[in-house]
Formats: structure tokens, C-alpha cells, sequence
């Protein structure tokens, strides 16, 4: 897959799953370019990226809603878009989706909803209580939807999803109608269905939290295009691209140009380190990216501490406060601003500390 840093995953399961240079353009716009992926059977992958980076243009062209300008799409075995094949609309693919707004029907009751798109009369019944059970809804079955909480319209939607049986299971963007203290256990909650239904699952989102949390791989898109897919660590900890170390998690981002030197950063004279550019930094001296000019210096908050003696000093601006942790502003000696997060049981405001980087910053060309 051309353009895509990829951790394939240890286990060679099946895949469900795979785009190969799919383009789509809406009036000139491309807003899917050079799309590859693959999605292996029984995963629950999550597509993450900021607002307008063409993720629910990707679900659409995976669910059928929307056809590719070029690039192929196969689902297990089918050829289902491109490629030289026909195009196999949404209904014959075997797909079930979960939209932002559930698009549930108000008149009906859960049970109606759940069973509105089972085709086979004979055994709709039966079908229908087994996704009530799965989904936890079966005391709720006659209701109506207007009577649910926000979590519980969200599992009737997904439960409606379930109900054909699905061989791919699409989510856009479930959880963002839902509040900040319901969301994260219904994540769970969903995760835990997906699961129990043995099916695989795609999610889309904006919010990293989210795709890190529930996710088993996480592909990263960035202006129609999938940058990196890997574990939600490897994607935290070893991102691959500028844009994705900035947008997933927190990050002090610096620039630097880079001071051409035949001594390698950190080596004296003797060293056995190739030579080639170096940065000065706060934090130390670290080695250029090759033939870059300049480059950005990624520090997460968490890795740096206090450290009494340590060899960065600075004075504490700002605090912010969130029950399980603190990130406090501290403003170098140099004039250099850094976020620090610590944990929430001391208190630092105005005072100076020394700190200390706990790891290798990250680095990446930057011009």
C-alpha cells in the first residue's frame, strides 16, 4: 500500500476489508486521494483524523453510498467497487452501519426498530431477541425510542445494525451525541456487543480518545489519505508522520533549524556515531533527521517530570486542574514554554521547579 506506514498485526486472519487507491472528488475537491487499507476479520478498526480529513468519505465508499472515481474495494473475496468489476450497491454487500444520528424511527417501538430491516419473516422473531439479549434491550423491547436515554437509543441503533448479521459492521462517528460522562462507558459497552457478535467493525471519529480506547488498530488519515495503521501504542508512541504525533495526544511541538556539523549530537570527536546535522535544544543536543534544514521536536507532557537538581529550570505560569491529573505551563529559563502533566495532589502555581525529559523526544523533518 503505497504512502502508508503499516504494523501488520501478528495474527494472518482473513481480511475483510481492503481499499486500494481509492479516490473520490466532489466538485474538483478531492476528498478521498490514494486511499489503501486493509481491515483483517474479526477487528474492530478504528479511522482517525481531524474534521474534514475525508473519514466518513471513506465509510461512504466502504458502505456503498458513494462510488470511487478510481481504486478498487473488495470485502472478504468480492470485488464490490472497481478494479474492473461492477459496483455492488449497499444493500447486497452485507453491511450494517450506525450513523451519527442514529436514525432511529420515533413511532416505533425498540422491537419494531430492531426488527425493521430483517427480511425473513420466519425467523424475525427469533432474531430480534437474541439482539435485545445481546444488547441488554429486552426490557426495554416495547418502548418507544423517545423514551431512551442517549445510551440507549445508541445500543438500539447498533442493535438494529446487528440484527441481518452483518459481515462488516460500519460506526460514524456513534458516541458524539452523547455526554462526556455516558460516552466513555458506552464505548465500552459497544466494544463488549461487537465482540460478543463475533463481527468485524470499522469506526470512524475525531476523537483520539476514542479510536485508542476501543480500537484493536487504528489507521491514521490525513487529508484523504492513511498515513499510518498500527496499535493504538504503536500510533502514540512511534507515530510515523509530523501530522499524527501533533494530532494524537498531547504534544509540546518545537522548531528548529539545524546546525550542520561534522561531530555527531551527543559524541565527542572518537565517537563512532555517523556525523550530520544537529539540533540545539532545551532539552539537549539530538541528531537531524537526514537532509533536513530544519525539523520539529515533539515532547509529550508526560515525559517530563520534576526532578529536583534537574537540569531544566523554569517558573510555573499556569495550571490547568482535571481530578485525575494536572498539567501545569512552566516557562523556561530560556523563554522556552513547556507542558508538564503530573499528577493532581500537588500544587505549583508561581513557583519555580526543575524538570527533567524522561525519553527520546520525537523528530521529524520539518522543511
Amino acid at each position: 500500500m503505497r504512502g502508508v506506514v503499516t504494523e501488520r498485526a501478528t495474527s494472518e486472519r482473513p481480511i475483510a476489508m481492503r481499499a486500494e487507491g481509492l479516490r473520490r472528488v466532489f466538485d474538483g475537491v478531492e476528498a478521498v486521494s490514494d486511499l489503501s487499507l486493509e481491515v483483517y476479520e474479526g477487528e474492530f478498526f478504528a479511522l482517525l483524523g481531524p474534521s474534514g480529513c475525508g473519514k466518513t468519505t471513506a465509510l461512504r465508499l466502504i458502505a456503498g453510498f458513494e462510488r470511487p472515481d478510481a481504486g478498487k474495494l473488495t470485502l472478504w473475496d468480492d470485488v464490490v467497487s472497481g478494479g474492473g468489476g461492477g459496483f455492488v450497491p449497499p444493500e447486497d454487500r452485507g453491511i450494517g452501519m450506525v450513523f451519527q444520528d442514529y436514525a432511529l424511527f420515533p413511532h416505533m417501538s425498540v422491537e419494531q426498530n430492531i426488527a425493521y430491516g430483517l427480511r425473513d419473516r420466519d425467523g424475525r422473531a427469533e432474531r430480534v431477541a437474541e439482539v435485545l439479549e445481546l444488547t441488554s434491550l429486552t426490557a426495554l423491547a416495547g418502548r418507544g425510542v423517545h423514551e431512551l436515554s442517549g445510551g440507549e437509543q445508541q445500543r438500539v441503533a447498533l442493535a438494529r445494525a446487528l440484527a441481518p448479521r452483518p459481515r462488516l459492521l460500519l460506526l460514524d462517528e456513534p458516541f458524539s451525541n452523547l455526554d462526556l460522562t455516558l460516552r466513555s462507558r458506552v464505548r465500552a459497552d459497544v466494544r463488549e456487543i461487537v465482540r460478543r457478535a463475533g463481527t468485524t467493525a470499522i469506526l470512524v471519529t475525531h476523537d483520539q480518545e476514542e479510536a485508542l480506547s476501543i480500537a484493536d488498530r487504528v489507521g491514521f488519515i490525513w487529508n484523504g489519505r492513511v498515513e499510518q495503521v498500527g496499535s493504538p501504542q504503536q500510533l502514540y508512541s512511534r507515530p510515523a508522520t509530523l501530522h499524527a504525533a501533533q494530532f494524537i495526544g498531547d504534544a509540546n511541538v518545537y522548531h528548529f533549524d539545524v546546525e550542520q556539523s561534522d561531530t555527531p549530537a551527543g559524541g565527542g570527536p572518537d565517537s563512532d556515531a555517523p556525523s550530520g546535522g544537529v539540533l540545539r535544544t532545551p532539552f539537549g543536543d539530538f541528531p537531524a533527521p537526514a537532509g533536513a534544514r530544519r525539523a520539529a521536536v515533539i515532547v509529550r507532557p508526560e515525559e517530563l517530570r520534576l526532578a529536583p537538581g534537574g537540569p531544566l529550570s523554569g517558573q510555573v505560569v499556569h495550571s490547568e486542574y482535571y481530578g485525575h491529573d494536572q498539567v501545569l505551563r512552566v516557562e523556561l529559563s530560556d523563554g522556552t514554554s513547556v507542558r508538564v502533566r503530573l499528577g493532581p495532589s500537588e500544587h505549583f502555581d508561581g513557583e519555580t521547579v526543575t524538570l527533567e525529559l524522561t525519553g527520546e523526544p520525537l523528530i521529524f523533518a520539518a522543511g
